[in-house]
C-alpha cells in the first residue's frame, strides 16, 4: 500500500482542518479461474499488499469533494445528481453511492483524497480495490449496514451500470473477503466460498507485467460475455434447467459442436473446462502437489489463449519463456486479457533466474523492459487507526 503520510499529507493540503479516517482495500491476484466468474463458475483468487489507500471524512452535505492522488484531479459531484461525473475514475465513486440509495441505504456527503499502488492495467484489479475501498469506508462512516458480501455485489454492480463493464465478482469479493495467506475457493454462483492456506514452502509468487495496458471497457471483455450467453441459450432450448455454463458439462457442450457458432462453442469450450480445472488444483493443493497445480496453470493459459481468444503475443511470450525455465511449475496470463500480467509458481532458488531470463529475453523481441512486481498474500478491506499511522 502506499505510505500512509502521502495520502494524509494529500488530504490534509485539500482539506485543512478536517478530522478523517483511513481506510484500505487491495488488488488481488487469481492462481486460476478465469472468465469462470461471470458464468458462475469458481475462482481462487487472493487479496494482495497493493490497493487503494483513502482517507474521507463526512462533510454533512449532499456533495463529494474528491482529489485523486494518481490523477492530480480534483471534482466535486451531488450525490443526488442524476447525471453521472465525466470523469472515468469519479464515475467508480459516484456508482457506488448510487448503488448504495438503490438497496435503500442513506449515505451522505464527505471529503476524500485516495491514491494507489496497484499497477493500472496489469491485470490486478485497481478498479474493484477502488469500489471496494469507498464501499467499506462509506458503509462504516455512515453505518449503513451492509455486510461484506454486499459490498461485493455493489462494487460489481458500479461496473455494470457506471463504468460499462459486465463483469463477476471475484474482484471486489477478494479486494474485501481477502485474509493475509489464504487463497479464497470462492463459488461465483452462490457465493459459498473457503478460505484456504497457501503458502507453500520452497515456492513463490512472480508476477511480470507486459506493459501492454488493457481497457476492458473497450468492449472485448462484453463480447466475451455475450458469446457465453449465446452457447447458454442454445442448449438452454433443449435442457431448460440450463442457466450459467456452470450448469453445462463438457459431455453435453460437445453435442451442440455443430449448432453453435464455432467462435461460440471455443468459448464456451474453455469455460466448461476450466472449473473442473480448478477443483481438481485445489485437490493438488490440499494434497501439497505444487507441481501437478503448476501444470493446470499452464493448461488454463493455452485454453485462453487458443480458445478464449483474450492473449496477446507479449502474454504468450512470457508464459513460452517460463515454460523452458527450470523451477517454473506453472504459469499463466492473469485478469481479463489483452495485457496486463503473466503470474507464475517458481522454486525460490530458481525465482532470480526467471526473472533475469523473462527480462532478457523480453528486451531483446520487443525492446521493452517488463516490470517485476512482488506482492504478498494479505489482508482485504480494512479501517486504520489513524493515530497509530503517525
Amino acid at each position: 500500500m502506499l505510505k500512509p503520510k502521502k495520502v494524509i499529507d494529500a488530504f490534509k493540503k485539500n482539506f485543512p482542518g478536517v478530522k478523517f479516517s483511513y481506510f484500505t482495500s487491495p488488488g488481488r491476484i487469481n492462481l486460476i479461474g478465469e472468465h469462470t466468474d461471470y458464468n458462475g463458475g469458481f475462482v481462487l483468487p487472493a487479496a494482495v499488499d497493493k490497493g487503494i489507500s483513502l482517507a474521507i471524512a463526512p462533510n454533512g452535505t449532499t456533495k463529494v469533494n474528491a482529489f485523486s492522488m494518481d490523477y492530480g484531479e480534483k471534482l466535486t459531484f451531488d450525490i443526488n445528481d442524476p447525471k453521472k461525473p465525466a470523469q472515468q475514475w469519479a464515475c467508480y465513486i459516484y456508482g457506488v453511492v448510487q448503488e448504495m440509495k438503490e438497496r435503500g441505504a442513506a449515505p451522505g456527503g464527505f471529503d476524500c483524497a485516495f491514491g494507489g499502488d496497484v499497477p493500472l492495467g496489469a491485470g490486478m484489479s485497481s478498479s474493484a480495490a477502488l469500489e471496494s475501498v469507498f464501499g467499506y469506508a462509506i458503509n462504516t462512516l455512515f453505518k449503513l449496514g451492509f455486510k461484506r458480501e454486499e459490498l461485493a455485489k455493489i462494487g460489481q454492480m458500479t461496473e455494470h451500470h457506471y463504468v460499462g463493464v459486465n463483469c463477476g465478482i471475484m474482484d471486489q469479493f477478494a479486494s474485501l473477503m481477502g485474509k493475509e495467506g489464504k487463497v479464497i475457493r470462492l463459488d461465483c454462483r452462490s457465493l459459498g466460498y473457503k478460505r484456504v492456506p497457501f503458502n507453500p514452502r520452497g515456492y513463490k509468487i512472480v508476477l511480470i507485467d507486459t506493459m501492454v495496458k488493457h481497457n476492458l471497457a473497450s468492449g472485448e471483455y462484453n463480447v466475451r460475455r455475450a458469446q457465453c450467453e449465446a452457447g447458454v441459450a442454445a442448449i438452454k432450448k433443449d435442457h431448460p434447467n440450463v442457466e450459467l455454463l456452470r450448469d453445462v458439462s463438457p459431455a453435453l457442450l460437445e453435442q451442440y459442436k455443430d449448432k453453435l457458432d464455432p467462435m461460440v462453442y471455443k468459448r464456451c469450450s474453455f469455460v466448461v473446462k476450466e472449473s473442473p480445472r480448478l477443483l481438481a488444483g485445489c485437490r493438488d493443493l490440499a494434497k501439497g502437489d505444487v507441481p501437478a497445480f503448476g501444470k493446470k496453470m499452464f493448461e488454463t493459459h493455452d485454453g485462453l489463449s487458443k480458445d478464449y481468444g483474450v492473449s496477446c503475443e507479449k502474454l504468450d511470450f512470457i508464459v513460452d519463456v517460463a515454460r523452458k525455465c527450470d523451477g517454473v511449475v506453472g504459469a499463466r496470463m492473469m485478469g481479463g486479457g489483452f495485457g496486463g500480467c503473466v503470474i507464475a509458481i517458481v522454486r525460490s532458488g530458481d525465482a532470480k533466474a526467471y526473472i533475469e531470463a523473462v527480462q532478457k529475453a523480453y528486451k531483446k523481441k520487443f525492446n521493452l523492459d517488463p516490470r517485476v512486481i512482488n506482492v504478498a498474500i494479505s489482508d482485504g478491506a480494512k479501517r486504520w487507526n489513524v493515530r497509530k499511522l503517525r
